[in-house]
């Protein structure tokens, strides 16, 4: 062993080990704890909300609570993985924020259930997105911890899978919950779900203590400097953020209006069935996206083609939704669009742990990665609306979508050192 990797502290050494079948599953739990509370919310219960609180201004309505929201998670993402990279709690760096922002996101949803005014709604959702972009940002940095970079891609695609079946299984959770007691019981029933993700993953892991003495220093001005990771400094890094960011405002376009798509464009007769048609057509795709993807890009080491061609099968999958809004073509641009972003999410996480800046900063610097999950949820319905209203209406968002996606394939061709 060299004298410089010798020097390097245990909690900051590139983990070497693969991890096992049981850490794995337990992420994977946590994981589709998280995106159910986050997902379930936005594809039935806020829409629907929003229609009962303002039936005439029900995008408009939807589009603050979840623009206001995501700004929320711009702020939480990246300073509570900075927090936790300076923890040195004696149950680890990760731990205590990823329980406690499942606590809070499950506080925010229990805030939802009751909320009789867009404003306690708002305030609700922004509980919400505070503390699951939180929990995101601990368990993401989990990977950078404890993953070897040959394993990433295979845990990457885990990660995918279970972003897509906490969208499904919350869609089956609340349409359920709403048939028996309306969207009291279907925002209960999902922070009961995140704080049982998070309880098991916490308990069940292990997670490395920061040594006092390690801490980073500083005043708060340099602290919140830290924020800022400097594209000239670290060029791979930016392209790969900014790739991450399009592909996310690309499916961002691609779905958050679904739920209307199927009521006013298509007229589907039941809309919260014909959304969970789409999802399960999606899931399936997505999942054997991300499983064929995370092996062939584990064992060739390559990242790039499989970004390429993930954004090329997403734009086709709005492209059709472009020429044609009908049924039939939605159930064929779903599974398009699942294996798409399934070929996507099983190599992002590896390829954006591999141009990370610091080992002392990981947390953070996933951070700062999560803003482009964050922000497109800011700026898409922002966009949204003017697209819908003066753009087109819906084959202008799903032209949009589809601009967004070739970009990302564009800007992953400038990153230099990952294959």
């Amino acid at each position: 062993m060299s004298d410089t990797a010798a020097a390097v502290p245990d909690v900051f050494a590139e983990p070497v080990k693969r991890v096992r079948a049981g850490w794995m599953t337990l992420l994977f739990l946590a994981n589709i704890a998280l995106w159910l509370g986050i997902y379930a919310p936005i594809q039935v219960l806020l829409p629907q909300q929003a229609e009962l609180l303002d039936a005439a201004h029900k995008e408009t309505v939807f589009g603050i609570v979840t623009g206001i929201g995501a700004a929320v998670a711009l702020v939480a993402n990246p300073a509570i993985g900075l927090l936790s990279d300076r923890t040195c709690s004696r149950f680890g760096r990760r731990h205590p924020w990823t329980i406690a922002g499942g606590a809070i996101g499950a506080a925010g949803l229990l805030v939802l259930a009751e909320a009789p005014n867009v404003v306690v709604m708002t305030i609700g959702w922004c509980l919400v997105q505070a503390g699951l972009n939180g929990m995101l940002a601990t368990l993401m940095s989990g990977i950078a911890d404890r993953v070897p970079v040959g394993q990433r891609a295979q845990v990457g695609g885990l990660v995918g899978i279970a972003q897509m079946l906490g969208t499904v299984l919350g869609a089956v959770v609340v349409v359920v919950m709403l048939d028996l007691a309306g969207l009291p019981l279907g925002y209960a029933a999902c922070a009961a779900i995140v704080l049982a993700g998070a309880a098991a993953f916490v308990l069940r892991t292990p997670d490395a203590r920061l040594p006092l003495e390690l801490r980073p220093s500083g005043q708060i001005r340099e602290i919140l400097a830290d924020l800022w990771v400097s594209p000239r400094r670290h060029p791979d890094f930016a392209w790969a953020w900014a790739c991450h960011f399009m592909i996310n405002l690309g499916n961002a376009f691609g779905t958050l209006y679904l739920l209307f798509f199927l009521k006013d464009a298509v007229h589907y007769p039941d809309p919260d069935s014909g959304l969970l048609i789409m999802m399960g057509l999606y899931g399936v795709a997505l999942v054997i996206g991300a499983v064929l993807a995370g092996h062939f890009s584990d064992k060739s080491g390559n990242r790039k083609p499989y970004v390429l061609g993930s954004a090329a099968i997403m734009a086709l999958a709005a492209l059709l939704l472009v020429i044609w809004q009908s049924w039939p073509v939605a159930l064929v641009a779903s599974p398009l669009l699942g294996v798409g972003f399934g070929t996507y999410m099983a190599v992002a996480l590896a390829m954006l742990t591999q141009v990370l800046p610091a080992a002392q900063n990981r947390a953070k610097d996933l951070g700062v990665v999560n803003i482009a999950n964050s922000l497109p949820q800011v700026v898409a319905p922002l966009l949204t609306t003017l697209i819908l209203q003066w753009l087109g209406g819906y084959p202008g968002l799903f032209a949009a979508s589809a601009v967004a996606t070739l970009l990302a394939g564009v800007l992953v061709t400038r990153v230099r050192s990952v294959g």
